[in-house]
């Protein structure tokens, strides 16, 4: 599939929902981060904006990057109202064919997927390469379907943060793997409803 129909597609899902007036945080993204000293951040496909704004809100300079303009503009319209447009730069960019430029604190990756063709583990690997020595990459994926998911796809399958870790290749003479685990949590989705939900996690900390 181009990238005209992958832009298409994902303008269309953030279309097609109402802009939050303040978009919740991811849980692990909170946890993770509590306690650390703020510093520039990438959130990669920052969607609703929840983590960045959050992220902002705490002193954090974040890059926040999605493949539909539509959330792009979004967040970048948010953060203005919020008083956080210097802490806030969203644009869009299509990590199958660019990256952004920087080094980086943190970079988060809360549930990249796609139904398009996305060499993610090269995207994550990039994204290590582009952390400061002490920084950390984050990346959540789905462990479970929610029932209000746009993938409903009875033959998915998650592969755990170990499996992640080792597409990702990583020297670990300069990367340490600080958690990998499969945690549950209860995940409220359009309408208020809500379901228990399993999240693959994985922390990665550049030590040189």
């Amino acid at each position: 599939m181009s990238a005209t129909d992958a832009v298409t597609f994902w303008d269309g899902v953030y279309a097609a929902r109402p802009a939050p007036d303040a978009p919740s945080p991811n849980v692990r993204l909170v946890e993770t981060v509590t306690g650390l000293p703020p510093g520039d951040a990438l959130d990669l496909g920052c969607g609703s904006g929840g983590d960045a704004l959050w992220l902002a809100r705490r002193g954090w300079r974040v890059t926040a990057v999605d493949i539909s303009g539509v959330a792009a503009e979004r967040l970048a319209g948010q953060a203005r109202a919020h008083g956080l447009g210097d802490l806030v730069d969203a644009v869009r960019h299509d990590l199958r064919a660019s990256f952004p430029e920087g080094r980086f604190d943190l970079v988060s990756a809360h549930y990249l997927h796609t139904p398009f063709d996305l060499d993610r583990a090269s995207v994550l690997r990039t994204a290590a390469h582009a952390l400061r020595p002490g920084g950390r990459l984050l990346v959540v994926d789905h462990g479970s379907t929610a029932p209000w998911s746009w993938d409903q796809d009875p033959e998915a399958r998650f592969p755990s943060p170990e499996e992640v870790a080792s597409d990702l290749a990583l020297d670990p003479a300069t990367w340490r793997i600080e958690r990998a685990d499969a945690p549950r949590r209860t995940a409220t989705g359009p309408g208020g409803r809500t379901a228990e939900v399993v999240d693959h996690v994985l922390l990665v900390r550049r030590t040189g």
